[in-house]
Order: structure tokens, then C-alpha cells, then sequence
């Protein structure tokens, strides 16, 4: 047998694909719906003439597609691309015994961060987004990729090569597939059979069920829909309809439902000739707020905090019938009120102001004394409320998008409620610094100052994003060496809160092998400085990262509150280790401007750029029940309380979790002490935090995973007596005989209890 080097380059060419193929082929086990593969030819570069099959690829490397590139000696390159292309010979045993021959399913290895896949030269999937998608990058490194290919139409070649490209981005940091093989699937004939819910909001509340057919011919079945009272266990609603499922043509049932009443959906689906049962549940949104009057209402804290010198942009939060003018007879020099109820001037000495703002409309009017803290220490007297862009939008955040929720913010009334910092996350940093090294915004911010105009005209505070590395976490410029000009540039545009995270700075200490504790606090040391030498008030968020934890040193750092755990999700599982285990034992670390900070706020619509719909965006994972647990937890441990989703899509539900004047009372309660867990039985904690009137705030939340009955009066954290035990989420105060309750699981009750004070005759206790 002549060698490679003896023959023609036809032939050569040839006899390395033979090869090629052969390499795949003995990587494949063959069963009856089963081929595995997991070599491949790789070449880094791009060129999307490499996803044709007659491309030749003789002279690509080989690569194990279960390792990252750099984990087998290809550069670890910043903002690369690479290719694979998966030769595999599927052969017709493939659909050996199948019921059904019209798919198959590649089950693809991770890709970190980015990836589309090409079958034979035609695009079949794609998880995560290039950068050149008009929609911005955005990554998905840690996803499970399935990829269903029609036999027919997508140029599948039975007992033939086919090559399967693999285009990968990668933005920073280890690239590549990884994690597990190609492994190509028959399914079976009940796998085409699928059910989704959808609970929406656009006019009436409903949920849409949608049962499809993927894989079969036209079949038939029952829809057996049941909505039930989880308080009563009455069956409020139910109906069965017969449905006829054509290939790929889902049939949607509509039902509607109220939000007056805590209730449970259960679908079931049997299909008549496969007998395959397909059931699903969920818990119905219920709204527990009550609604506000339409009398004016003060709903924030009654006091604020300014340097000397700093100007002061405050909007008081008052609900009700608008329109609505504001007036104080005893401002102090330097202070302006506007009609509409934006505080705005400057008071250049340290001082304590205390003075009266009524608010009134037609209904009526109302009135709070507040009072003014002006000291170089007195930034954040109650932790921030606002919105942050990154957990609905990531890296596709735009100023249109920032603008939309903005104006949603006001229209939906949540500036009533204090909600009063529009802040952007990372994704806004042009790619290159000007020749004076100064940063400006990308091409997605037009105007970053005129921006920050427009809120500040509406009372309303702008925040940014940074990081002391040379890159953020999304791979935009940091602040590394020109921390000076940036706090200058942010001064310029009137930027009032920084969130400075960590992400590339792990590279400085690692090039000065420095893992020391003052390595981590320097960078943030280092911002500090050049923030407070600015003419205004910036509030300075920590990250969470840094090899220690920050809230240790955060408030040597000057910092305004730190972050005390990773990213958060929208996950129980996430809510519960970064809101239950790890804030327990940190309170001795909060203090009055200086907040602890477990992470922004997961309820409505989030996806962080990539969700499931064309806007990115989907419903929250969390259960209606989660999300009154996550609400109680944040404000008890006196957090951040920075929404997360779209505002302009919030429903009334989200709308109802985050305008409870007294759910967010405890959050922004002025004695400012964090809550801590007071006890812990089974599945059963209980949370108290102290507030300035004298009683206390307890949350009582079910862990477990199942519903529990408590005694609710027998896990108040006093040995007083009660002297009123109020409801906050129902704002009700509550009779003996409501204090035996059950807490559904990972539900809770939220109680704010007034101790009684007993004289020399007798106790005012609860009746």
C-alpha cells in the first residue's frame, strides 16, 4: 500500500478523508437509535465556507470535542473563533425497531461561550449569540445544546459521510466544545409529544397549554384542566377537551383565571394511541397587596443623605390620584421643591434639616416631616431602590431599553414606592479609550450625559458599571490604570452609583502573584479615592468576588454595600443558598450606609438578553410562592432592592410584589439593622429584624418540601406579649384565631409585631 506522500493530491485528498471518516466511524457505537462520536478535524479563524461538506479539511487538526481547545495546546485567545467538523457516517440501523422516521436528535457537547451548528452546510441551530447578530452577543456557555434534524428536509445523508460544523466564539478566557460527545438519537414515537404552559398577562390573566406533535402523524387525546383553591381545596374550574394533534400544528387552550384567590392549575394530556400521559402544574399567580388609595400616600423613608457640597436629586415616592402638586412652607436655604415633588439644590456645610412636605390632590392630601442629612459620611441612610439592566436585558442593553423601562417605571407608578435609581449594568463601554484615555459609551448609547439629563429632570438617580481589571465581566474595557479619568468622566455625566465589579483583576494578582487579603482591597481602595474627590455623591457597590469575602473589608473600602454572594438566578435552588444560607450570620456587617447585598431582585420577566421569546425575555422560573419568599427575605435583610426585569412588560402581580408601601417600610426602616435567622425547625426559619418604632419585623418561610402547619404566635422571637400581630403582605392585623396557618413549601408569612406595655394593673395584649 503506497504512503500518503506517494500519491496524486486527488488521491491524497481522498485518502485522508477515508481516513477522516474512519476515525468518526470507530468512535461511533451503533445501536438501535444510538451513534456517538467525539473526534473531530478543529482550525481556529472563521470563514463560513468552512460549514460546507465538500470542504476540505485534511490538514485541520485533530480535537477531542469533550475538551475545551486550550485545554489540548490551541491559543486560549480573546474574542476567537474556531471550527469543527464532525465527519460521521449515520447509518439507516440507526432507525433499527423505531416507530417513527421523520427525526433525529443531536444531542451536541457544551460550547464555551457561543456556537452554530451546520448540518452538511445547512444551519440547524444555535445557542447563544454571535457577535455579529443584529439582537448584540450574548454567551451561553454552560447550556445543554439538542439540535432536532428532519430527516427529509435537512439534507441528512443515511449510510453516507456527513460533516457537522461547529462555528464556536468564544469571548474570553477557556474556549471549545467540551463536557460530552455528539451523540445522534432516534426518538420514539411518545418523545414528539409535548406540552408547554404559558401564563399571560395581556388582558385578561390566563394561561395558555399548548400540546404538540413533533414527530407523528395526526393523533388524538383528552386535555383534562382542573384549577383548585389551595387554601380550601375547591375545585374552581375545570374542563376536558378532545384534541386532534397534526405534525408541528400545537393546539393552544386558553384559560382564564383570578388573581383573587391562591389557586393550582393541573393539565393532563393522554394520548389515544400511544397512551402516553403528559401532566403538568403550577401555581397561580394570587395577589395579596392591598390596592393604594387614591389619596396621596408618602411611601419612602423619611430621611436622605448628602456630602457638603453634593447636589441633592431626590423625587418623593407618594402614590395616588394624579395629578398631584407638592409644597413645603419651611424649606431650608439652598433646597428647591418642585410642584411635581422633586427636591433638587445644594447645602454646602454639614448639617441636619428637618422640614414638612405636603402632597395634595383632589381626593385630599397628606403630609411627611423629612429630614436631610448633609455629611461627608452620610451617602445611603436606607438602602437603593431602582432598577438594574442586567438580568433582563445582559449584554444587550441599549439606551432605548433603558429609556422604555425608565418611562415605565414612572407610568406604572413604581417612583410612588422609592424605586429612584435607573442603572446600567455592563455592556454600555465603547471598545477603544479616546487618545486621552478617557472612556465613552458604544455606539448602543448615543448620548450617554443626555440620558442622565433626562433622569435627573425626573428626579431620578443614573447608575453605571465598571471593574478594576482591564476587562469587565462581559469583556468590555475596565477601569485598570485609568481609574482617575473614568471617576472623572462619570462626575461629568453626573453618574450617582458605581457597581464595581471584580471579574479580570484575578489576572493582576495572578501576574503579581499576589494572593494576599490587601490585593483584593487595593483596586476598590484605589476607586474610592478618586470617587470621593468628586463634586458629587456617587454610591459605591462592591463585587462579589476578590478570593475573600468583601463584607469584611467593604466598609474600609468606603463601600456603600457590597455583594455577600455569587450571581443570583431565578432558580429556588439559588434563591435559597444566596438568600438563606449565605446572608445567615451578616448582620453584624450592615450598618447605616453600608448595606449588605445578596443580589438584584428575580421576579417578572428576566433572561439576561437570552431568553426564550424574540425579545429575550421570559417569565420567571421562581413560583408565585418563591416570589413573595424572595421579596420577604430581601427586604428583612435590608438589601439592595434593585428590579431586575423589563419593567414595561411587569404585570400587576410583580407590580403588587414590589409597591407594598409596608413590605418595603421594613426594608427602608431607618434603624437600619439586617435581619438574621432566630431559628430553624425542619423545613420551618424564622427571620426578626428590629425597627425604630420598637416592634419587629419576623418572616416566617417554609424551606421544606412539603406544606407545614404552624403555630405562627408560638415562633414570634419576644417573651413580651403581642399587642398586635399585623399581616404585612395582607396589611390586616390578624386575630388569635388566624395565627394557626399553613405555609405552603418555600411559601412564608411576613408579621410585623407591636409588643404590648403592661402597667401596674394590666397588659394591652392581643384580643
Amino acid at each position: 500500500m503506497p504512503s500518503i506522500a506517494m500519491l496524486t493530491p486527488i488521491e491524497c485528498y481522498m485518502k485522508r478523508r477515508i481516513l477522516v471518516v474512519l476515525m468518526a466511524v470507530v468512535a461511533i457505537g451503533v445501536s438501535a437509535q444510538n451513534v456517538s462520536v467525539n473526534k473531530a478535524r478543529f482550525k481556529q479563524g472563521d470563514d463560513l465556507s468552512w460549514a460546507k461538506p465538500e470542504m476540505d479539511d485534511a490538514s485541520w487538526s485533530e480535537i477531542d470535542i469533550t475538551k475545551r481547545w486550550d485545554d489540548q495546546g490551541f491559543p486560549q485567545n480573546t474574542r476567537s473563533y474556531g471550527w469543527y467538523r464532525i465527519h460521521v457516517n449515520i447509518p439507516k440501523s440507526v432507525f433499527q425497531g423505531a416507530d417513527q422516521r421523520n427525526a433525529l436528535i443531536l444531542h451536541m457537547p457544551k460550547a464555551d461561550d457561543v456556537d452554530e451548528c451546520f448540518l452538511n452546510g445547512k444551519l440547524i441551530g444555535s445557542t447563544g449569540r454571535m457577535p455579529t447578530n443584529a439582537a448584540g452577543y450574548f454567551p451561553a456557555s454552560n447550556m445543554v445544546r439538542n439540535y432536532v434534524v428532519d430527516v427529509k428536509k435537512d439534507g441528512l445523508r443515511l449510510d453516507a459521510d456527513n460533516v457537522i460544523a461547529v462555528r464556536v466564539y468564544n469571548r474570553g478566557g477557556s474556549g471549545g466544545l467540551y463536557n460530552n460527545p455528539l451523540t445522534i438519537t432516534c426518538p420514539k414515537a411518545g418523545d414528539g409529544l409535548s406540552m408547554s404552559l404559558t401564563d399571560t398577562n395581556v388582558g385578561q390573566y390566563h394561561y395558555d397549554i399548548e400540546v404538540n406533535n413533533a414527530y407523528l402523524e395526526s393523533t388524538n387525546g383528552t386535555l383534562d384542566v382542573t384549577i383548585t383553591d389551595r387554601e380550601t381545596g375547591a375545585k374552581v374550574k375545570s374542563l376536558t377537551k378532545k384534541l386532534t394533534l397534526k405534525r408541528n400544528k400545537p393546539v393552544r387552550v386558553t384559560v382564564p383565571y383570578s388573581m383573587d384567590k391562591i389557586c393550582q392549575l393541573t393539565t393532563t394530556y393522554t394520548d389515544a394511541k400511544t397512551g402516553k400521559v403528559l401532566s403538568e402544574s403550577r401555581q397561580l399567580k394570587y395577589v395579596l397587596t392591598p390596592a393604594a388609595p387614591a389619596t396621596p400616600r408618602f411611601n419612602g423613608a423619611p430621611v436622605w443623605g448628602v456630602r457638603p457640597g453634593s447636589p441633592v436629586i431626590y423625587r418623593f415616592p407618594v402614590s395616588g390620584e394624579k395629578p398631584m402638586k407638592f409644597t413645603c412652607n419651611d424649606l431650608p436655604e439652598g433646597l428647591q421643591l418642585s410642584e411635581d415633588g422633586v427636591l433638587n439644590g445644594k447645602i454646602d456645610k454639614p448639617a441636619i434639616l428637618s422640614f414638612t412636605v405636603t402632597a395634595e390632590n383632589a381626593k385630599g392630601k397628606a403630609s411627611q416631616k423629612f429630614t436631610l442629612k448633609v455629611g461627608v459620611d452620610m451617602i445611603g441612610q436606607t438602602p437603593p431602590m431602582g432598577w438594574n439592566s442586567w438580568n433582563c436585558w445582559g449584554l444587550t442593553v441599549t439606551q432605548e431599553k433603558v429609556m422604555a423601562s425608565t418611562k415605565a417605571l414612572i407610568d406604572k407608578g413604581l417612583v410612588d414606592y422609592g424605586y429612584s435609581y435607573i442603572n446600567i449594568d455592563d455592556g454600555w463601554e465603547a471598545p477603544e479609550r479616546n487618545p486621552d484615555g478617557t472612556l465613552d459609551a458604544n455606539e448602543k448609547f448615543p448620548s450617554m450625559k443626555g440620558l442622565v439629563d433626562w433622569l435627573h429632570e425626573r428626579g431620578l438617580k443614573f447608575g453605571i458599571y465598571s471593574a478594576p481589571g482591564a476587562t469587565t465581566c462581559g469583556g468590555y474595557l475596565g477601569s485598570l490604570g485609568y481609574e482617575k479619568e473614568d471617576a472623572e468622566v462619570w462626575n461629568k455625566w453626573g453618574v450617582d452609583y458605581l457597581k464595581y465589579d471584580w471579574c479580570s483583576y484575578e489576572n493582576v494578582r495572578r501576574e503579581e502573584n499576589d494572593w494576599g487579603f490587601a490585593s483584593c482591597v487595593r483596586p476598590y481602595l484605589l476607586m474610592q479615592k478618586f470617587l470621593r474627590q468628586q463634586p458629587r455623591d456617587i454610591f459605591y457597590s462592591l463585587g462579589p468576588l476578590g478570593g475573600t469575602q468583601v463584607y469584611l473589608w467593604g466598609l474600609y473600602c468606603d463601600g456603600n454595600s457590597w455583594r455577600t454572594a455569587q450571581d443570583i438566578n431565578d432558580t429556588w435552588h439559588s434563591i435559597y443558598d444566596v438568600g438563606f444560607r449565605q446572608q445567615l450570620g451578616k448582620s453584624q456587617y450592615s450598618s447605616i450606609g453600608h448595606w449588605n447585598d445578596p443580589d438584584m431582585l428575580v421576579v417578572g420577566k428576566v433572561g439576561y438578553g437570552l431568553g426564550e421569546n424574540t425579545d429575550g425575555l421570559r417569565e420567571t422560573r421562581l413560583t408565585p410562592d418563591e416570589q413573595y419568599t424572595h421579596i420577604t427575605l430581601w427586604t428583612l435583610v435590608a438589601s439592595n432592592m434593585l428590579i431586575g426585569c423589563d419593567i414595561a412588560q411587569m404585570d400587576d402581580f410583580t407590580l403588587s410584589l414590589l409597591c407594598n408601601n409596608e413590605v418595603n417600610a421594613i426594608d427602608q426602616d431607618i434603624l437600619g439593622k439586617q435581619a438574621d435567622r432566630v431559628l430553624k425547625e425542619g423545613g420551618i426559619e424564622v427571620w426578626s429584624r428590629p425597627l425604630a418604632d420598637g416592634s419587629i419585623a419576623v418572616g416566617i418561610f417554609n424551606t421544606g418540601e412539603t406544606d407545614q402547619k404552624v403555630d405562627m404566635k408560638a415562633l414570634i422571637p419576644t417573651d413580651k406579649p403581642a399587642k398586635t400581630i399585623r399581616d404585612l403582605w395582607r396589611q390586616k392585623n390578624l386575630s388569635e384565631s388566624e395565627l394557626n396557618c399553613t405555609i405552603p413549601l418555600h411559601g412564608c408569612r411576613y408579621l410585623k409585631v407591636v409588643m404590648s406595655t403592661c402597667g401596674k394593673s394590666k397588659c394591652d395584649t392581643l384580643k
